[in-house]
Parts: structure tokens; sequence; C-alpha cells
């Protein structure tokens, strides 16, 4: 059992389970629907953060503008071609047993994804969750990230103070939304992020995946009792 405070908020996409690329196709296609030709590394940049956000950003930097109909109908396409490509999904290396580890010793911990539950469900069913578990999406918050919102409301829900959490995340705008939170970042690069873009950004720690985070799970500070 762990004999300090410590709790643990999990991104999602990208974080356990290996779906940002998924996403970034997805897009791409809803935008080519709508006549908005977008290259995929432009998507990827935008990819963790409120997905209104995304758009305004990404249209911005192609100098588009958009109806509210036309936003609504990109994310309804979006969520369609996602579901397409579920039956790709996969976990990341480590994530279960991250998770099980944690919950072996009694270590609270929560999950919070900008992404709606519709398009969440996809990555859910893939862990083996506790019921009980909290899992915080982008229709129970307010704004998503680089808010800090979602990692608020899923400390709120394990009833641990933010600044005794440990964000994990695998893009920029999980460590910025962290970083709001006065809460520890720790980076994974299986979101496709590099390692200096993740530090800038406030991560306190940078690892490949889960699993190499399983293995370093003392240097952000946890303690279980032997």
């Amino acid at each position: 059992m762990a004999d300090n405070s410590l709790a643990f908020l999990f991104d999602l996409d990208g974080t356990l389970v290996d779906s940002v690329y998924q996403h970034v196709l997805a897009w791409r296609e809803a935008f080519q629907a709508e006549g908005i030709d977008l290259a995929v590394w432009r998507i990827h940049r935008q990819i963790g953060m409120s997905g209104g956000l995304m758009l305004q950003a990404l249209l911005r930097e192609v100098g588009h503008s958009v109806t509210q109909d036309q936003v609504d109908r990109i994310q309804r396409l979006h969520g369609e071609a996602y579901g397409r490509q579920a039956a790709s999904l996969c976990l990341l290396p480590g994530a279960q047993d991250l998770l099980d580890h944690l919950s072996a010793h009694q270590v609270p911990y929560a999950i919070a994804t900008s992404g709606r539950l519709e398009s969440a469900r996809y990555t859910l069913k893939l862990l083996k969750l506790s019921p009980s578990l909290p899992i915080i999406t982008r229709d129970l918050v307010r704004h998503a990230k680089p808010d800090p919102d979602l990692f608020v409301t899923a400390a709120q829900r394990l009833n641990v103070p933010i600044n005794h959490c440990v964000v994990v995340g695998d893009s920029v705008w999980d460590m910025l939304a962290a970083r709001r939170a006065w809460a520890l970042g720790v980076g994974l690069l299986s979101g496709g992020y590099g390692q200096q873009e993740l530090e800038r950004a406030g991560a306190y720690r940078v690892y490949q995946d889960p699993a190499d985070l399983l293995r370093h799970l003392d240097e952000v500070g946890l303690r279980l009792a032997q």
C-alpha cells in the first residue's frame, strides 16, 4: 500500500491507448469532406486540446473561416471516421500493467480525456477498469485542455488535492493544463511529441511509454510500503 497521498491522473489517447494517429486521420477525413485540405502534421500538432480550440487553431493557420453548422458537421464526421478505425486501436505497452500496479498498492488514479464519451468509449473498453474509477470526459467540464478543468475535476472525484496529483499525458496541452492546475506533469513520448517539447511545456520527467513510467515510479515520488 502507498504510504503517501499521491494520486495519478491519466490522459487517455496517446498515453494509455495507441490512438493518436487514428484521431489525426479521422480529423483529416472530416476536414476533406468539407473541402478543407490540411496536412497530417498540422492536425497532429493540435491533438490533445479541446476539439473546439483545435478547429479554431487549424482553420486560422490555413486562413479558413467556417460557420457553426460546419464546425458541428466536422466534429460529427470526425466521430464517424474515428469509429470506423476502432478495430485498429490497441493499448500502449505497459498501460494495463501500470494501472494494475497502482490498484494493487491502493494508489488512487483517474482518467481525464479531452475526448467526448462517444469517442472515448472505443478506447476505454480496451482497459480493464473498476466500475468505480473516475473517468472525466469533455462532456463533464466547461473547458477541456489546455484549461485545467478535466484534471481538477478528476482530483476532486478522488478527494485528493490537485497539488498531490501527478498528471500523465503525451501532449504539450496535457503539460500546460497540469501546470495551470498546480499538478506535477509527467510526459510520455507515445503520442508523438518530443522530449524537449514536453519539458518546455512543464513536464518534470519524460518517459517512453507506460511501461517505462512503471519502471520509474519512484522518480515521481511514489513510495510503496515494503
